[in-house]
């Protein structure tokens, strides 16, 4: 008779009886540790050693390159589940329907390559306490740096993991990145960057900082042609300051919300605008030139010029990533990623501190996003068109 999982007696104990190698050399993911465990294959001591190998990568070499490729769509859906209540519940990314990317591919970047892009996430949990007494362990930031390399690789794009990195260190890793040659063959290209930081900068191991606008220049249209014309993803969680968000009291009643503004149309120049276009066209043409930065769309986990810092939990991650790899899962098969960064700053504004008796109970957070995208930035996930 069948189990739960599938598995007759027989199997069953023959899997028991092989489960100590079986330990030692499988590669699993949390849903198969739970079955195992569910019909009794493995111990709850085997379960828990497995699962701390395969969640708690090494941190031995602070320079470590991890690269994960992607993964490649699936025909059927799959979940991972955390055995730790404490830790973020992660369901699988929503696939895209062919009929939704046929609607949509007209007014969206192109997202036809598999792999979409390579994705670099830079991760500074550890500082060095004698350069900088102030900048301590960010922990949850191994939550955030998981969460990240889980979600890119199942939205297929190879993943670059770095972590604890002095500054000059991430200059050089951020300006490599940004020349890899397989940026010419993909459709996008993702930066996420988790740190201490201060308004405009985040800081290495060393407590020296890193220009975020700098960052921003290395993958522009004149220092990465690789890219022009592609769509750039950054996402940086980071403080911006060291004041705490203390909220405000909302009024009784519904939100009050100003109404949009009617854009007045440039009737008056349209005669002229018509001739200028008459006369262009009539003219040699010339090479296309770009803006000097173009196509580029970052979340910023608080607002800018507040001073404010991020919150994060040391269980389940900031609470900016949280939010966003539940946007990006539960949305991007149907929603563009401007308007999933307009849901997360919906759900970062409903979030408040829960620590009675310290300065960050009910304490607030507020992202933002900027954006210089050009077209819809879909993702397409778990679909790959005929190219």
């Amino acid at each position: 008779m069948l189990g739960e999982c599938g598995m007759n007696e027989r199997e069953r104990l023959a899997l028991r009886r092989n489960s100590v190698t079986l330990c030692k050399e499988m590669v699993v993911d949390d849903l198969l540790v739970q079955c195992l465990q569910r019909d009794e294959v493995l111990t709850d001591n085997m379960a828990e050693s497995i699962m701390k190998r395969y969640s708690e990568p090494s941190l031995s070499l602070p320079t470590q390159e991890c690269v994960t490729p992607p993964k490649r769509a699936r025909t059927h859906e799959s979940m991972e589940m955390s055995l730790d209540a404490d830790c973020p519940i992660t369901t699988a990314v929503l696939p895209c329907t062919p009929e939704f990317y046929e609607s949509r591919k007209s007014q969206a970047y192109p997202m036809r390559s598999s792999p979409r892009g390579l994705a670099l996430v830079l991760s500074n949990v550890r500082f060095d306490s004698r350069l900088n007494a102030d900048l301590d362990v960010r922990r949850g930031g191994e939550v955030d740096e998981e969460v990240l390399r889980r979600l890119f690789v199942e939205l297929d794009f190879t993943v670059i993991l770095r972590k604890d990195l002095t500054a000059e260190a991430m200059r050089l890793c951020i300006e490599q990145f940004s020349q890899r040659q397989e940026h010419a063959d993909y459709d996008c290209c993702v930066v996420c960057l988790l740190s201490h930081g201060i308004e405009g900068s985040i800081y290495g191991t060393d407590g020296e900082l890193l220009m975020l606008d700098w960052v921003f220049e290395v993958f522009d249209n004149a220092r990465c042609p690789l890219l022009q014309n592609k769509p750039k993803m950054f996402f940086i969680q980071a403080c911006r300051g060291d004041e705490m968000d203390n909220g405000v009291d909302q009024l009784d009643g519904q939100e009050r919300t100003q109404s949009p503004g009617c854009e007045q149309r440039d009737a008056g120049r349209e005669e002229e605008r018509d001739a200028k276009e008459k006369e262009a066209k009539d003219r040699e043409r010339l090479r296309v030139k770009l803006p000097q930065r173009s196509d580029m769309i970052c979340g910023f986990a608080t607002l800018k010029g507040f001073s404010t810092a991020a919150m994060r939990n040391t269980k389940k991650g900031s609470w900016f990533i949280q939010e966003l790899n539940k946007a990006i899962r539960q949305r991007s098969n149907e929603t563009h990623m401007s308007d999933i960064l307009v849901q997360v700053n919906g759900e970062i504004k409903c979030r408040e501190g829960y620590a009675p008796g310290s300065a960050h109970h009910r304490c607030k957070e507020m992202s933002e996003f900027t954006s210089s995208l050009c077209k819809d930035l879909y993702l397409f996930p778990k679909y790959c068109p005929n190219n």
